[in-house]
């Protein structure tokens, strides 16, 4: 035991003793929870043989480390998982980024550029120099005659004004550098600022690796700094279509790294929650106060007729001929291709297509493929079926983007299309699927409360467009209404939708004062309320109204209620809801009347009455 223990203590002081290798994760794939998501991410590292530590940058400021997973091939063993966010290298300046490491090279050749500009200024001033102290010429008694003083005097003044402009060329020279200079550190603390505002985390790993190369690693863990809400658009154009419901999601992530290109998932599920069944003890009461309270990249063209190699009988895709491009071809096995042309038929979305673009769809948004093969494709393509025919139908809406999974425990959507979500705590709108839900309308209204009618929308069976609670926008008529919340977990078999306020329903709730007042009996006080309700459509179609209206309920015997006119209402005696159904036609106006008797202790007073 010790001395296994002595080894493990002398990996690690070999490993911690190497120079650390720095590597950079990018974010594969998300799934998003309500206050969480798990992030799939992958780096590459070089790896020599032995003990190394690895340091991998871009990974969320806070993680749960206890979640981290890494994933590596079999002949790297995995010792050690730190993370932290306040690693610091003397190695890691020279491991940076390439836009850091371009600008340090630039850096470095002005700054000679700079040194050489002014060797050689020095250069030239030293001549000046020279020229200056040889001014003297001949000796004190003897002279020049006019000619030679002619040419010194012209060797003098050429030869000064060339070392004058080349020295002032080269201070020119060395001040557009300097700026360059200057310009350049600016840029270089804009870039190293522009690294330390990104992502803080770090995983810090100790490996071992048996064979020295390149390694693919898997990292996995999951970070509370996400999560997403469901809304809907609905939209309906009149009362007697359906609605139009577009199912989205905002996302929203501050994990410190942007997810460019991400495969999302959303669920309902939640990964912190505690998932310990609970049990009960003994219940015991006592006294106390009372409480009050309340990605795809077309990169590569062939990935198409690569995906067809395997899947499809009767379809072999051939390699190309490994020259500059040369491209990968497809060749259906029957009559035809064993005795003429060999190319097929493409046909995508029922439109003819030729092979270039046909090698260019993304794989991802192929939805269903079908070869046809000599006497069923000729029947139907003539001739040009020959050869065999393959029939490609694309993914065209959310739906044929979007797989719903629904299980015991919540519900999950994957999502085909790549998307970026920036860490910035704002907003990402998801779309995740249309549905068109069939409706039947129906106006509502409770004058006591709210003196104008609603919109109702009422929606069976929805429990199968697994739906969630969430906020949603209304757009009736083509107009923007306003926005609902969609409940759908209440016990009711028919989800009501609130679709807004409708202006040409009128209604009025006025007190009639001549059947209403207040009488004092010997120890009693008797109050009668009575009210008339008017409901008139002033639209140019019939509607649907279901009126409601209430009287009160005493919870104290000294306090009697009677209802004395309800209008043929339908009475719940429980609730004291007093409900009509109306139909009326365009134009038409109906008189709903309300009464009731309040009789109580007329030394006591009803405040809310």
């Amino acid at each position: 035991m010790k001395q296994l223990t002595f080894l493990l203590f002398l990996i690690s002081a070999i490993s911690f003793a190497q120079k650390p290798i720095f590597t950079t994760a990018k974010v594969k794939a998300a799934t998003v929870y309500f206050n969480a998501a798990e992030l799939s991410q992958t780096a590459t590292v070089n790896l020599p043989s032995g003990t190394s530590e690895i340091v991998i940058k871009n990974v969320a400021d806070y993680l749960n480390e206890s979640t981290v997973q890494i994933g590596a091939p079999n002949s790297v063993t995995v010792l050690s998982v730190q993370f932290t966010q306040n690693y610091i290298s003397e190695y890691e300046i020279d491991e940076t980024n390439p836009a850091i490491k371009k600008v340090r090279d630039s850096i470095s050749i002005v700054q000679k550029e700079i040194k050489k500009v002014q060797i050689e200024t020095y250069s030239n001033q030293q001549a000046i120099a020279l020229l200056d102290a040889n001014q003297t010429v001949g000796g004190a008694n003897t002279g020049l005659n006019v000619t030679e003083l002619m040419k010194l005097v012209d060797f003098y003044k050429t030869k000064r004004s060339e070392l004058d402009n080349a020295v002032v060329a080269l201070q020119e020279k060395e001040a557009k550098l300097n700026k360059k200079f200057i310009s350049l550190n600016e840029k270089l603390e804009i870039n190293t600022k522009k690294e330390e505002k990104s992502s803080k985390g770090k995983l810090i790993i100790q490996v071992m690796n048996e064979i020295a190369g390149v390694v693919n690693l898997d990292i996995n863990y999951i970070t509370n700094n996400a999560s997403w809400a469901p809304f809907y658009d609905l939209r309906a154009e009149n009362i007697t279509s359906p609605i139009n419901m577009m199912y989205k999601a905002q996302v929203t992530q501050n994990t410190g790294i942007d997810w460019k290109k991400v495969n999302l998932t959303l669920s309902s599920g939640n990964p912190n929650q505690n998932n310990q069944a609970p049990l009960l003890s003994s219940w015991f009461l006592r006294y106390g106060n009372p409480n009050y309270g309340y990605s795809y990249r077309n990169g590569d063209k062939n990935s198409v007729l690569n995906s067809l190699q395997g899947q499809m009988a009767g379809v072999n895709v051939a390699k190309g001929s490994g020259a500059p491009g040369s491209d990968e071809t497809i060749r259906i096995r029957g009559f035809g291709s064993v005795n003429g042309n060999s190319n097929p038929l493409y046909i995508v979305d029922g439109v003819p297509t030729d092979a270039e673009t046909f090698g260019q769809i993304p794989p991802q948004t192929i939805k269903k493929m079908n070869v046809l093969k000599d006497a069923s494709a000729t029947a139907i393509y003539g001739s040009r079926g020959s050869n065999g025919v393959i029939l490609v139908t694309t993914k065209q809406g959310m739906d044929d983007y979007t797989e719903i999974n629904e299980n015991q425990l919540n519900v999950s959507f994957d999502i085909d299309i790549p998307y970026d979500v920036l860490s910035n705590g704002k907003p990402h709108s998801v779309a995740l699927k249309e549905i068109k839900l069939p409706a039947t309308y129906k106006y509502y209204a409770a004058p006591r409360v709210e003196k104008e009618a609603f919109l109702l929308a009422e929606i069976n069976d929805y429990s199968k467009y697994n739906l969630l609670p969430g906020e949603a926008n209304i757009i009736f008529e083509g107009l923007y209404v306003g926005k609902t919340m969609i409940n759908p977990n209440q016990t009711s078999d028919t989800l009501n939708l609130s679709m807004g306020r409708d202006k040409k329903i009128s209604i009025k709730r006025e007190k009639v004062v001549d059947k209403s007042g207040t009488r004092f009996l010997s120890s009693k006080k008797e109050q009668t309320f009575t009210y008339d309700i008017t409901v008139r459509n002033n639209k140019k179609e019939a509607a649907d109204i279901m009126l409601k209206d209430q009287y009160p309920l005493s919870t104290d015997k000294e306090i009697e209620i009677e209802l004395l006119e309800n209008s043929n209402a339908k009475e719940n005696k429980e609730t004291g809801i007093l409900t009509w159904d109306l139909k009326l036609n365009p134009n038409e106006t109906k008189k709903i009347r309300i009464s009731y008797k309040v009789k109580y202790p007329k030394d006591k007073i009803i405040d809310n009455l």
